[in-house]
């Protein structure tokens, strides 16, 4: 969606958010009909078939299931790939196996693959709070031991910068239909000096997942009311709303469990720096200005913004909630993985933010109980926002939806391009993953990945594989207003970036666990780490990427 017609309907206030969603739909298949009938003659059946695998409500996919998605989505690989024509072709896939996702699903979805083309893949499993440490580690040595990457675009600084990376073929951009891909994954992203690299398999952005049965208790309205609140008892919108809700709930029963009740559940320990992602969305609101595309560092100087007023007001957020015992026990060693999977999911908590793909899981996981009760929105905002250029804070509404990590891509590394046919063979893998079918089940079901295409936000697909139509729109609207709002927080493309989020969440622990006299110390040594950082990797190339990726 473009930003005019996006304000345009805000502003006229004429519909709300399913219904802009369904109109900019409607807009976009009526400009589109004749390519969208031709593709749904040649490729809606297997849409269909492949979203009854197991289908919603039938419990968690299996590997044989992977694996049957995998062989129905060959049909793009065959019209490149002759059978057996990679035998004797042997790969290395460096990926992620958190929560028996990502490389799980990816052995499955390759295995017929590899017995259609003859070749083999071997695979390096990393957990998610290794990851950067292991990819840093090739990068510093120039040991890089993995054909296939999946990697996410705030690494391309350092991947692609540094010309490692093998440049898409254009046979790989028609199999994988890159201009279905929604408009904040297309170039720049995934590029670098003009060429492309990236197979995109996710489009991560952070969506709001709340419980709406905490909302629906009459119990929770009365006493919300008896304790002298004069606002309604609903779903909050902005941060202020959540920190107050969060401490009304300490002592409370949860309406679904019976158990204890709590608010707004903040992984309190560090991800290998993406756990700073959650921080940045309490700290989006009150930091990204509308009329600044900058927010982590002022753009001119790379002097880090961490530890303005926008900031330290977010970890002074979560330092309150701290102090007021609102946290489950224990938080202060839950991760990000701890907050969704063995907290949200399982029915502890009333409030959540997280990738997107929380959403599916609701429905389609195992461990979920939570499935009939969220509801999902953008972030929260907040009732002020720090202008950095005139230094004050501004009394007015801001909401900034953090789009976190950019997504998860597939890049083949430049070791391959000696090889033509192992080259074909990395490519080929890459293109099957970020298959546009296969992309569409990865979207519904549990995978590690949220909707990213224009395609994945057709209601009716998701409705015909079981999902309610309400549920839909609700968790697609949350996904594609936080894509297409006007000031989005968007990560920038510079080398480093995960250097920068460890060493904040490694700060930020300390700053919760006390060590830190005030949040306003743990900023101070956040920037003074960052500024280090800045200066290591040299502070005019750094302002020259940054710059470049604000579209300065």
């Amino acid at each position: 969606m473009k930003v005019d017609l996006y304000n345009y309907i805000k502003a006229a206030q004429k519909m709300n958010r399913r219904q802009m969603l369904k109109g900019t739909a409607a807009v976009g298949a009526v400009a589109m009909m004749p390519k969208a009938a031709a593709y749904a003659d040649g490729h809606g059946n297997v849409r269909a078939e492949i979203l009854k695998i197991p289908g919603v409500g039938a419990g968690s996919p299996t590997d044989s299931d992977w694996q049957k998605v995998g062989e129905m989505c060959l049909g793009a690989t065959k019209e490149n790939v002759a059978e057996g024509e990679l035998a004797g072709v042997e790969l290395t896939f460096m990926g992620l196996n958190n929560q028996n996702l990502h490389n799980f699903l990816f052995r499955g979805f390759l295995k017929p693959w590899e017995a259609y083309t003859g070749a083999k893949i071997n695979w390096i499993d990393l957990a998610q709070a290794d990851y950067n440490a292991r990819l840093q580690q090739s990068i510093a040595t120039g040991t890089v031991d993995f054909d296939i990457i999946e990697m996410g675009a705030p690494f391309e600084g350092d991947v692609l910068g540094r010309g490692m990376a093998s440049e898409m073929p254009d046979w790989v951009r028609d199999q994988i239909d890159m201009d279905d891909y929604v408009d904040y994954l297309k170039a720049p992203v995934g590029t670098w000096d003009g060429k492309t690299y990236r197979v995109s398999i996710d489009g991560d952005t952070h969506t709001f997942a709340y419980r709406k049965d905490y909302y629906e208790s009459e119990e929770l309205a009365q006493a919300w009311a008896d304790a002298g609140n004069t606002t309604p008892w609903a779903q909050p919108t902005t941060w202020e709303e959540v920190n107050a809700q969060s401490k009304f709930l300490v002592g409370k029963t949860d309406p679904l469990t019976g158990l204890d009740a709590h608010g707004y559940l903040d992984p309190l320990k560090g991800w290998g720096g993406f756990g700073f992602y959650f921080l940045e969305n309490r700290a989006a609101p009150y930091a990204k200005h509308p009329d600044d595309p900058a927010w982590l560092f002022d753009p001119d100087t790379m002097k880090p913004r961490v530890n303005n007023p926008a900031f330290v007001q977010a970890i002074q957020d979560v330092m309150d909630l701290i102090a007021a015992d609102a946290y489950p026990a224990d938080q202060i060693n839950a991760d990000p993985g701890t907050t969704a999977f063995q907290q949200f999911l399982a029915g502890t908590g009333g409030m959540l933010n997280w990738w997107g793909d929380v959403g599916s899981s609701a429905r389609t996981s195992d461990t979920s109980v939570v499935g009939d009760v969220v509801g999902f929105d953008i972030n929260p905002g907040s009732a002020k926002v720090w202008n950095s250029q005139t230094g004050a804070w501004e009394e007015t509404p801001n909401v900034s939806p953090n789009n976190a990590y950019i997504g998860w891509g597939i890049y083949v590394m430049a070791t391959v391009d000696s090889d033509e046919k192992k080259k074909k063979a990395a490519w080929s893998a890459a293109a099957h993953l970020g298959g546009k079918d296969l992309s569409l089940w990865a979207s519904a079901y549990p995978s590690g990945f949220q909707p990213y295409r224009q395609s994945h936000f057709n209601y009716d697909e998701w409705e015909e594989a079981g999902y309610d139509r309400a549920f839909v729109e609700d968790y697609l609207s949350s996904n594609a207003d936080s894509y297409n709002h006007p000031n989005a927080a968007i990560e920038p493309r510079i080398p480093g970036i995960f250097q920068y989020y460890s060493v904040a969440e490694d700060e930020l622990a300390k700053g919760y666990a006390g060590q830190y006299g005030s949040a306003q110390e743990t900023a101070d040594a956040i920037a003074a780490a960052w500024e280090k950082i800045t200066d290591q990797i040299g502070r005019d190339n750094q302002i020259a990427l940054y710059k470049a990726s604000l579209g300065l």
